[in-house]
């Protein structure tokens, strides 16, 4: 039986990444790097902070001196941008809401620390998580269970008393590497992610039941 809920942060519960495709472009514009919309796709979608920083590096090697000046550059774009959308994915957000009353709910992002206290913040569930991991907390990024594991070990739970909530490739085989289950969020209008390894497959967390989902895997 499940016993506690694990969510993503962006892509599942913010629409982030649409943005930060922008501002990774607009910043390498920035740097007389020409790049199509397919290729900064493949290299932000799904695609944790750090991970995106070092293929930058290995794809641009040109600019790797001037590389955390670049993704300072990324952040200021995406700042700006943020403040003229509401990235909260509402579902997503009371789903996680409605389980954090009757549940221990945490988050584990492949975002920086910075990012993720202003998400938890933007999403006002300061009095709704156990805790809040980011990529400053453990060694290896998604797909690497490293992270799950930890959230497992903290919320003091098997890991297969633990579902997660995710939408990228790499966070469906962290969490069925670190023995949970995970629903995964297919978004209509949103990158195609392979979420075939996933236990479940929503385009909404509204649709998701406990319920449900427990009378499907007996």
């Amino acid at each position: 039986m499940i016993r506690a809920f694990i969510f993503d942060m962006d892509g599942t519960l913010l629409d982030t990444e649409a943005l930060w495709v922008e501002a990774t472009e607009a910043a390498l514009n920035q740097w007389g790097i020409s790049v199509s919309r397919e290729e900064v796709l493949d290299l932000v979608y799904g695609i944790s902070a750090a991970d995106i920083r070092d293929d930058i590096a290995r794809r641009y090697p040109q600019v790797a001196e001037e590389l955390p000046a670049l993704m300072e550059s990324t952040v200021d774009h995406f700042h700006r941008m943020r403040e003229n959308h509401d990235l909260r994915i509402p579902s997503s957000v009371q789903l996680l809401k409605d389980l954090a009353a009757r549940y221990p709910v945490c988050i584990v992002s492949g975002s920086g620390a910075k990012h993720v206290a202003e998400g938890v913040a933007m999403m006002a569930l300061d009095g709704d998580l156990e805790f809040a991991l980011s990529s400053a907390d453990y060694p290896d990024n998604k797909p690497n269970p490293a992270c799950y594991r930890m959230a497992a070990e903290r919320l003091e739970l098997p890991p297969e008393a633990c579902l997660v909530f995710e939408d990228s490739t790499a966070g469906i085989l962290a969490a069925k590497g670190a023995g949970m289950q995970c629903v995964a969020l297919a978004r209509d209008g949103h990158p195609a992610q392979d979420v075939s390894a996933a236990d479940l497959v929503l385009s909404d967390l509204a649709h998701f039941s406990l319920d449900d989902y427990h009378a499907a895997r007996a």
